[in-house]
């Protein structure tokens, strides 16, 4: 078993799990430093393409970001999403998610899902392939993007999903807009890590994207936090440059070559 997912395993009941994502080298090597794991999320085609939804991220693209993300991670556990349409059954799963480890030399797979890919995660991880699961609001497939545990069979459906994902390997699973009390439940039940975004403080980890906890994007989702409002940082920085360039106080002899 890799390394870094023994860490992860071995912080169950001991220590919170630090996840965020990051789809470049120079986003990357800031998180290395403060994180255990880092995603290269599809929700890089609604941060950086501007793409309706995630189902529009191709298999290159993640493979792309993902070989440059993996310049900057040395010591965290990188985890790349398995884009919408590429693990549609086993065959297609295990070709695809080689392929990805291969071209990206990353440490496991996420892939979305409960009982409908329990062969397609069993076929993976009897390939060695490790695989991080995802429950709750699922952005490749879902219509409606509202929390899910309202209704009993629905706690009961995602509670028993997250079990037979654990049976079929996963070594770790997030939860996505979890009803509180469920998401401890589940995290209770597991006993491998959860790891949460909108899921509340029961689960094991928490997760978010970097643009949204620095302010680079506009999302108002109810679960983010802002930590930082980087786009008034850089407006600033470009501002100054800007006013320096006009009263030609840049460039100045030392940024400049001569004989």
């Amino acid at each position: 078993m890799n390394e870094n997912i023994k860490k992860i395993l071995n912080k169950k009941n001991k220590s919170k799990l630090v996840c965020l994502t990051a789809y470049s080298k120079n986003i990357a090597s800031i998180l290395d430093k403060h994180c255990d794991v880092v995603l290269v999320g599809d929700s890089l085609g609604s941060v950086l393409y501007n793409y309706k939804s995630t189902k529009e991220v191709s298999l290159n693209t993640m493979i792309s970001h993902s070989r440059s993300v993996r310049l900057g991670v040395k010591k965290s556990l990188m985890v790349v999403d398995m884009p919408f349409n590429t693990y549609r059954n086993p065959k297609e799963a295990l070709k695809n998610a080689k392929l990805v480890m291969k071209k990206t030399k990353c440490d496991a797979v996420k892939l979305e899902g409960g009982k409908k890919i329990l062969s397609i995660v069993k076929k993976l991880v009897k390939n060695k392939i490790p695989v991080m699961g995802h429950l709750g609001i699922l952005p490749q497939t879902d219509k409606k993007f509202t929390f899910k545990g309202k209704k009993s069979f629905e706690r009961n459906r995602i509670l028993k999903e997250a079990q037979l994902l654990e049976s079929a390997g996963i070594f770790s699973i997030v939860l996505e807009c979890i009803e509180i009390q469920l998401s401890k439940v589940i995290t209770k039940k597991l006993s491998i890590p959860t790891i949460g975004i909108g899921s509340s403080a029961n689960c094991d980890g928490q997760v978010l994207v970097i643009d949204d906890l620095i302010g680079l994007s506009e999302n108002k989702f109810k679960f983010v936090k802002r930590y930082i409002n980087i786009i008034k940082v850089i407006n600033e920085a470009v501002k100054k440059y800007r006013s320096e360039v006009l009263k030609k106080k840049f460039p100045k002899s030392k940024h400049s070559f001569k004989n």
